[in-house]
């Protein structure tokens, strides 16, 4: 029987990641491999039938440059009395090609672990993806599909902010990121909203509703001083993930959960939830100021890849085949600026758990400090004799007593 390798997507879309499939497609069928797609993730892979996609050089071609996956994905996480090697073995399986964030890398580790023990010889080797960018990839390497979706995300808040500036309004603007911030960062930043709030900046006090919404009206009020009255303000989703259960609780909130035990964010508007307790605020202090919520996430993960991802993309399905031939398993591929790649050991980046670790925005570097400190507007202990002019109390809105900064 033909040796074939399988290729599986997990998780949520990213922009690229049919440009994977196609270039690790077309460098194995180069070298006489069967290329099998496995639909519905890991759920497919051990179903009792299979969905499965063959995969020839058209097929490769033609999503090459597609947004969206070819191959239909799925969160399904297994449990490990649903592994099974029969796949592998009735397809003669050499490699596993998983494609997905930490959970799909997680799984894709203990199912390398199961094979090894039932004497099944697969190598695994995992493409990192997410729009999250929060894999612990080498320092400056980011995830394919965050580039991609960071240009969409960039795109619509351009015309937000030109809305902002035509009517006179603020706008309160969620975008994804689970827990990690690098999304609401890398937007925000480019567009140069003057607040920008992510999970990372809470790293000496709690994070809580309060001061989240303390932090947008800081930049409200210092805006008004400046003589102007529009704005926006980008929040990452990822602040729910640090909230402490009672401060979620007493919210009113209900969150479903999926497999892997996150909050199931898509099924609330988060920018509602945060315009509304803006709006509550400005009407308790008297500002007459009106916002507007726009959630920024589903519409982020099926764009066309960008120049950069496709030539990234590219070296990460080529990068796989130069993984395989070295015998490398159990691990994901790397590729760095210029084209180096290497592989990173899934079990050195695990916990005692298996999980992988997220990659956080790192609060202290120089990017983050310079925006912070000199692209942001915000009140400071300078401002408050002039906010004292809009508000009573102007140290409630001071950025850096808010963050214990």
């Amino acid at each position: 029987m033909k040796e074939s390798i399988a290729i599986l997507c997990g998780g949520g879309p990213a922009p690229g990641i049919n440009s994977v499939i196609s270039s690790v497609a077309q460098v194995f069928l180069k070298s006489g491999y069967r290329v099998i797609g496995i639909h519905d993730g890991y759920k497919g892979l051990f179903a009792q039938n299979p969905t499965i996609q063959e995969i020839d050089f058209r097929f490769a071609d033609d999503i090459y440059k597609q947004g969206g996956s070819a191959l239909q994905m799925s969160r399904h996480k297994p449990k490990n009395d649903e592994f099974s090697s029969k796949f592998f073995k009735d397809n003669n399986v050499k490699l596993l090609v998983t494609i997905g964030g930490d959970d799909t890398a997680s799984t894709a580790n203990r199912i390398s672990k199961y094979l090894q023990e039932h004497n099944v010889s697969i190598q695994n080797i995992h493409v990192p993806k997410t729009i999250d960018n929060d894999l612990p990839l080498p320092a400056g390497i980011p995830t394919f599909g965050y580039h991609s979706a960071k240009q969409e995300g960039v795109r619509i808040s351009q015309t937000i902010y030109e809305d902002a500036r035509t009517s006179g309004n603020w706008f309160v603007v969620v975008a994804m990121g689970r827990e990690a911030g690098h999304l609401a960062f890398g937007i925000g930043a480019a567009c140069h909203f003057p607040m920008i709030i992510i999970p990372e900046m809470f790293d000496k006090v709690e994070v809580t509703f309060d001061r989240i919404v303390n932090l947008v009206i800081s930049s409200i009020i210092k805006r008004k001083i400046e003589g102007i009255r529009y704005g926006a303000a980008m929040i990452s989703e990822g602040v729910f993930h640090f909230m402490s259960d009672a401060e979620i609780e007493n919210s009113g909130i209900n969150f479903s959960y999926d497999d892997h035990g996150h909050p199931e964010l898509g099924n609330v508007s988060k920018a509602h939830i945060f315009n509304g307790l803006v709006q509550n605020k400005l009407k308790e202090i008297g500002l007459d100021v009106k916002s507007r919520p726009v959630e920024l996430g589903y519409e982020l993960r099926c764009v066309p890849p960008t120049a950069y991802d496709l030539m990234y993309c590219s070296m990460l399905g080529f990068g796989v085949k130069k993984l395989y031939d070295e015998g490398k398993t159990g691990c994901m591929v790397t590729a760095d600026q210029v084209g180096k790649i290497a592989p990173l050991y899934l079990d050195d980046v695990t916990n005692e758990s298996g999980k992988v670790q997220p990659r956080l925005v790192d609060i202290n570097g120089d990017k983050s400090q310079l925006i912070f400190n000199q692209g942001l507007q915000f009140i400071s202990s300078g401002d408050y004799e002039k906010a004292r002019g809009l508000v009573k109390n102007p140290e409630e809105f001071d950025f850096r007593r808010i963050l214990g900064w």
